[in-house]
């Protein structure tokens, strides 16, 4: 599947992944390939990324939302946080 993340400044990350685990209002949750089509508010915390090489990336956000639709996933983050 393929991971768009973005802030109002820049483009945060762009590719092709296999998993991505995202800090949900509710608690966090897991999007895996062939997730079923969604729209979820992000609260603060990190957004994991398994890249389709099997790397793992972390990016900590501070809020947004997320959609799911056909194995395409459009994070639109209020802010990332540098560590």
């Amino acid at each position: 599947m393929n991971i768009d993340i973005i802030t109002p400044d820049k483009k945060v990350l762009s590719g092709e992944v296999t998993s991505v685990k995202l800090p949900g209002t509710d608690g966090s949750f897991q999007v895996l390939n062939n997730h079923a089509n969604l729209i979820a508010s992000l609260g603060n915390g990190e957004v994991t990324v398994v890249t389709a090489s099997g790397e793992s990336k972390t990016i900590q956000i501070s809020g947004g939302v997320v959609e799911v639709l056909e194995n395409k996933l459009s994070v639109l983050a209020e802010s990332v946080i540098e560590k």
